[in-house]
């Protein structure tokens, strides 16, 4: 199981907090709570053997906790072939050494990449065509982290040793390449931060990536306003240079 997983495995003063029911127990909690999230997110889903027998991101993410355990364990090469064939038969391409939390959920999930040093938390939820990738060919942390609640659109690319924030939402087609702060959202190439309104989400998870605020639509409507607020003054300017001659100037203290 990937590292990142388990609320009851976080480390206590150096050590790990005792984990109800076993290894076995905590397999099953996350098997659990990767069903759960395709049966929340999608209102296509109808009941929890749909998901199991039908959906090919939680078939990616089962083999890939496979393949990660294995990883962990110095089976490298067989977990390499067990990931290689999970991207044959799903489209999707997770990384055996990737760290995934429990709660994530892949729509539709074809054309997905998740490096090898990419950080997963807690009920993420990645769309078709997303990539987690890196920048560097250097043996070290070159992938995202991605922390709880944060959703990332069609198409979307995240490369490098980025830290997506919590409840964050990257739209669809944008290029993240530096740290995305919590409770904001993402848009653009490259990605651009544009802040809710300075209002935090709650912990739910808000799937509306395509209602997503524009900078560069904002700043244009801008320099609009200020267009016409010129053109204003312009025709104001060229009514009084066009005005009868022997018609009288008013005075400046004459509204006094």
């Amino acid at each position: 199981m990937s590292e990142a997983t388990g609320a009851g495995d976080a480390p206590v003063n150096g050590t790990r907090r005792p984990t109800k029911g076993g290894p076995i127990g905590r397999w099953l909690r996350v098997i659990r709570e990767d069903v759960d999230a395709a049966l929340e997110r999608d209102p296509a889903a109808r009941n929890w053997l749909e998901v199991v027998l039908c959906y090919p991101g939680w078939h990616a993410l089962m083999v890939h906790r496979v393949s990660h355990w294995m990883w962990q364990h110095k089976a490298k090469l067989p977990a390499r072939i067990l990931s290689n064939w999970t991207r044959f038969a799903t489209g999707i391409e997770i990384h055996p050494a990737a760290r995934i939390g429990p709660g994530l959920f892949i729509d539709h999930g074809m054309g997905v990449v998740i490096g090898e040093t990419s950080v997963i938390g807690r009920n993420v939820t990645l769309y078709h065509g997303v990539t987690l990738g890196g920048r560097s060919t250097e043996r070290t942390k070159r992938h995202p982290t991605v922390k709880n609640h944060v959703v990332i659109g069609a198409g979307a690319e995240v490369l490098g040793p980025v830290t997506i924030a919590e409840h964050a939402r990257i739209g669809a087609g944008s290029v993240v390449v530096t740290d995305v702060p919590p409770n904001s959202v993402i848009v653009g190439v490259p990605g651009r931060v544009t802040f809710r309104d300075g209002i935090r989400t709650d912990d739910g998870i808000d799937l509306a990536h395509d209602e997503l605020p524009d900078p560069i639509v904002h700043a244009m409507e801008c320099l609009l306003d200020r267009v016409r607020l010129l053109e204003t003054e312009l025709d104001q300017i060229q009514r009084r240079k066009s005005r009868d001659p022997d018609d009288a100037v008013p005075h400046p203290y004459d509204e006094l």
